[in-house]
């Protein structure tokens, strides 16, 4: 056991001594130390019940002979975070919960992880973290909040979020968006829709990290519990077997995991944190690989924000055992990949059948015959940039229109909820990279605003920083190069024609080579200002969106700082 090194012979006669002062007996620390690294705060709602489930994945490791040693990490919440300095904080937080997780790993000889999370960054902070180590460990999450009721319809955060759009286009009451306010989030567990942190659970299963079930028993099932017990014995199982995270996490795992993303319509955050994660592995996932496979698999899962379903009714039609089975049939995934079952995803799936045809539409069937998300090229993004195509209405597919240019979130919000956008327009939000902003935050407030102003039909929004998955509309994120980086994003002007081609993947700028060439020439490199040491030690560091946004081991000089805004020069 590498534990071994911390506890075994006389030398370790301290070490030992310091676990007693902790309570374990010796036959305690003679088993293999398991660390249970609970993300449990009490601001999530998709982890304020994680003790709960910290409690039943101790008892399933301490039943099956290990010694489960729990320790906490940090988490952000999305929404709370939202449209404030509080988002800059959200994607950078991943790596330092990568980083903490290897530091009490390492510093403490640990033989196994079983990793419980819920939401959004902690979930592939989480997965990177056991790449990286390359310890036997496994994932388990919290499960998804189940959708609200309002009206006789299902409801969720996102229809908050929109609530306040219609709100300030006076399509919606004081009263009613109060209403939608207590009803959205009934309870705990991650919000109900496909957004990032379901999709990040479901990718968990799909690339065998987690069992079965992970990604959609709802929070308050207790099947949940069942399910962290079950966690606790599996991880044991791991450990003897010898079988680590890069054993499950090969090229074919990853190839699963992107088809069951472009399946269900996930959030274009995969698109960001699976690279990340392969990365962490060892493996290269570029981002066309999303583009390439996206043409062949087509998108089976009409969930929230794009669709009227949610995880709820994902789990009762099968979940994504479910839906790799019929992936599977279709020559769509892998089924070699091992898993953490000790079994392959093929056997895991085999006895697995679709209980809505609705829900998970067969393969002759789908909403879509490409995949969920798509990504764009051309003048505005020579890197590429990323769009969930099955949340655009149809009549959004192809946009020109001119540019309404804004400098940073606040100021666009700004302009969307004083009715300022005009149907037509294609709003610009740049200097929000990981780099520009620093920290790539989300923006659901402003496409939002735009849904729920009825504008997702009418208006495009690009951006070199990144959507929350309940984002809907024709939204165009992580347009790399970003514009702190010399980006051509940073050269467009008020007024300029901007051509969205989602079909034929492009994005450009319509300007004459001699104008962009001028403007070029004219260009003053600037960066948003702010007062943190460790935000902007994470803008040297961080790389574009297109490569994950993970950190180079030294630092990039190409970050300019001659002209801050939102500050002095």
């Amino acid at each position: 056991m590498r534990s071994d090194q911390a506890k075994r012979g006389p030398t370790r006669a301290p070490h030992r001594a310091l676990l007693k002062a902790a309570g374990y007996t010796d036959w305690e620390i003679e088993r293999p130390w398991i660390g249970l690294v609970n993300s449990y705060n009490a601001l999530i709602p998709g982890h304020v019940h994680l003790n709960r489930l910290a409690a039943a994945a101790k008892a399933g490791i301490y039943a099956a002979g290990g010694l489960p040693l729990e320790f906490p990490v940090i988490g952000v919440c999305d929404g709370i975070a939202m449209n404030h300095l509080g988002m800059k904080f959200s994607l950078p937080s991943r790596e330092l919960i990568a980083d903490s997780i290897e530091i009490m790993a390492q510093g403490h000889a640990l033989d196994g992880l079983l990793l419980l999370t819920n939401c959004d960054k902690i979930i592939p902070g989480m997965a990177m973290a056991a790449a990286r180590l390359n310890i036997p460990s496994l994932v388990v999450s919290g499960g998804p909040m189940m959708a609200g009721r309002f009206e006789g319809r299902d409801i969720d955060l996102s229809s908050a979020f929109e609530a306040v759009g219609r709100h300030a286009a006076g399509r919606c009451s004081d009263e009613e968006l109060r209403e939608i306010e207590e009803a959205c989030c009934p309870g705990c567990g991650s919000c109900a829709g496909m957004f990032t942190a379901n999709t990040m659970n479901c990718m968990m299963e799909a690339l065998g990290l987690a069992l079965p079930g992970n990604g959609t028993i709802p929070a308050v099932d207790a099947a949940r519990d069942r399910l962290a017990k079950d966690a606790g014995v599996a991880v044991m199982e791991l450990v003897r077997a010898g079988i680590r995270p890069r054993d499950i996490l090969t090229p074919q795992a990853f190839h699963n995991a992107v088809a069951a993303d472009l399946a269900l319509g996930g959030s274009t955050n995969s698109a960001l944190h699976l690279p990340a994660l392969a990365h962490a592995a060892g493996v290269d996932l570029p981002l066309d690989r999303f583009d390439e496979l996206g043409r062949s698999v087509p998108h089976l899962c009409s969930m929230s924000p794009g669709g009227p379903y949610h995880i709820q009714d994902l789990h009762r039609a099968g979940g994504i055992p479910a839906l790799m089975a019929r992936l599977l049939a279709g020559g769509l995934a892998r089924g070699e990949c091992l898993t953490v079952t000790g079994r392959s995803v093929a056997e895991n799936v085999a006895s697995r059948k679709v209980r809505d045809d609705e829900v998970i539409r067969p393969l002759d069937r789908p909403y879509h015959a490409q995949g969920g998300l798509a990504v764009l090229k051309g003048n505005l993004a020579p890197l590429g940039s990323v769009v969930k195509q099955s949340a655009v209405a149809e009549e959004m597919l192809c946009h020109t229109g001119p540019a309404r240019v804004f400098d940073g979130e606040e100021a666009a919000t700004e302009a969307i909820l004083a009715g300022r956008i005009r149907d037509g327009d294609v709003v610009v939000i740049r200097y929000e990279g990981p780099k520009g902003g620093p920290g790539m935050r989300e923006m659901l407030t402003p496409t939002a605003a735009l849904a729920g102003q009825g504008k997702d039909r009418t208006v495009a929004l690009l951006t070199d920083g990144r959507f929350s998955g309940a984002t809907r509309g024709a939204a165009v994120g992580h347009v790399s190069p970003e514009a702190a980086s010399g980006g051509p994003i940073a050269l467009v002007q008020e007024g300029d024609s901007i051509t969205v081609d989602i079909p034929g993947r492009r994005l450009d700028l319509g300007i004459s080579p001699e104008e962009w060439q001028a403007r070029e020439a004219k260009r003053i490199p600037k960066e948003q200002a702010v007062e943190s040491p460790f935000l902007n030690r994470y803008r040297r560091f961080v790389r574009s969106g297109v490569e994950g946004a993970v950190l180079d081991e030294t630092p990039r000089e190409d970050v300019c700082r001659k002209t801050p805004f939102g500050g002095k020069e």
